[in-house]
């Protein structure tokens, strides 16, 4: 009897330092894969920061170099159109198509400028960035956007600021691609010592949970979005209700304000 109870309890011992074992085991993978995870993050902001850095610079070459010799061309063809009055036949009308063509292409540069970094973010701030955004998007969708803004967001760094103008954009481009809506709004204000961007719509909601699970879900951008406001230390909430539309917020803390952190960027 005693002999048999002494095995009992070896296998039993043997069974828990077992157990030990895949628990200590467990608890390190699971430390790793946060680690991992954690790295993922940290590079996931690297990129975002390269790639505005990197659209700034395009954004400034398309401006400075392409336009201006699009605008040089465009100006010499004015000229042979007038010279070409008094000599050859037909050569004005040839002209004439050529630089509505080079105007055309000045103003696809210019756009595409804009889409890249617009100038108006470094240079008069984010409330007229927006607007000239929401301009241009009432014009190419035909969807109906109420804009409204407070001037304590221009009291954010650059870095901030650019952070909400990337949500905006990202969350109006959403809206005119899959919401089917007809009208929105875009609301900046300050609560609490927060800068609370809300981006609403009255079209078709969606499920987030299955977006978000779906591989296709990077097209609607949520995790890029959420990521930049991570990076300031920002919270990012999308709701999406049947015949309610969909709601995207996006909130940053008084601490990113100009006396507080930089985030990185100038």
């Amino acid at each position: 009897m005693g002999r048999r109870l002494n095995i009992e309890i070896k296998k039993r011992k043997a069974l828990e330092e077992a157990l030990k074992n895949k628990e200590i085991h467990f608890n390190r993978l699971l430390g790793e894969a946060q680690i991992m995870q954690a790295h993922l993050r940290h590079l996931t902001r690297q990129i975002l920061m390269a790639q505005e850095e990197e659209r700034k610079e395009i954004s400034r070459e398309l401006h400075d170099d392409i336009a201006q010799v699009l605008t040089a061309i465009n100006v010499r063809l004015a000229a042979l159109k007038l010279e070409a009055s008094r000599n050859v036949k037909g050569l004005r009308g040839k002209i004439a198509t050529t630089q509505r063509l080079v105007e055309r292409s000045v103003e696809i540069v210019h756009r595409f400028a804009r889409e890249l970094r617009p100038a108006l973010l470094d240079n008069l701030g984010l409330n007229a960035a927006l607007r000239a955004y929401v301009q241009r998007f009432i014009k190419r969708s035909n969807i109906s956007v109420r804009f409204t803004t407070v001037t304590a967001v221009e009291q954010l760094t650059n870095h901030k600021r650019t952070v909400l103008y990337r949500v905006a954009q990202e969350a109006l481009t959403n809206v005119m691609r899959h919401a089917n809506a007809k009208r929105a709004s875009l609301t900046l204000k300050k609560v609490s010592g927060n800068i609370v961007m809300n981006v609403r719509d009255n079209g078709n909601a969606f499920d987030i949970g299955r977006i978000l699970s779906s591989k296709k879900f990077k097209r609607l951008g949520l995790i890029g979005m959420r990521e930049r406001l991570e990076m300031v230390g920002g919270t990012f909430t999308v709701k999406s209700v049947q015949g309610k539309g969909t709601l995207v917020q996006a909130i940053v803390p008084e601490n990113a304000f100009k006396h507080g952190s930089n985030g990185g960027l100038k």
